[in-house]
């Protein structure tokens, strides 16, 4: 946790925040105002909870104003994953996802959705879009894994990984959020 407080204000670069990473800004939350670069942070509910200091059920009962809160307090896009993952910058903007499954809360799915969105900035995607595209193909894919795997049930992050390729040519068709359109 340390190394975390310490490197990120030395990272030059866009970069996504997940897991232990979000852990580290418990009782730390000022250090994101000190990256150099647009920060990407993408917590489930229980890491929502500790680094706003709140319990998981209220989170859970106003999941766009934690969202919010969580981009305004930590100058980041806050990605709060789970049911219609939301997307919140420090500028009010949110965005909520439709695609996705309950199947997809299961081991390395947070992996998916960091590395989907990691490679969007890295195309050099803003951040806000960057995170709202990568929720929507995260939960388009995680949708398309589970038809391939005939339910919810046992769907594993490769399975994701898998169909991924499958969601992009679906919105370079057209079907997908506008962002989307003009970068892929």
């Amino acid at each position: 946790m340390d190394l975390v407080r310490e490197l990120l204000p030395l990272v030059g670069k866009p970069c996504v925040l997940d897991a232990d990473a979000i852990n580290a800004l418990a009782g730390a939350g000022d250090i994101l105002g000190k990256a150099q670069a647009p920060v990407v942070i993408t917590p489930h509910p229980g890491e929502m909870a500790a680094i706003l200091g709140v319990a998981i059920d209220e989170v859970q009962r106003d999941r766009v104003g934690a969202a919010q809160e969580a981009a305004r307090r930590f100058e980041a896009v806050a990605v709060l994953k789970g049911a219609r993952t939301v997307v919140a910058d420090p500028e009010g903007r949110v965005a909520s996802n439709p695609p996705g499954n309950a199947g997809m809360a299961s081991g390395g799915m947070g992996d998916a959705l960091t590395g989907v969105v990691t490679s969007l900035l890295g195309q050099g995607m803003e951040t806000f879009e960057a995170a709202c595209a990568g929720a929507f193909l995260h939960g388009l894919a995680g949708d398309y894994a589970a038809q391939s795997v005939g339910g919810e049930v046992g769907i594993l992050a490769s399975d994701l990984i898998e169909a991924l390729p499958r969601a992009r040519e679906r919105v370079a068709r057209g079907e997908g959020p506008p962002s989307l359109l003009r970068r892929l």
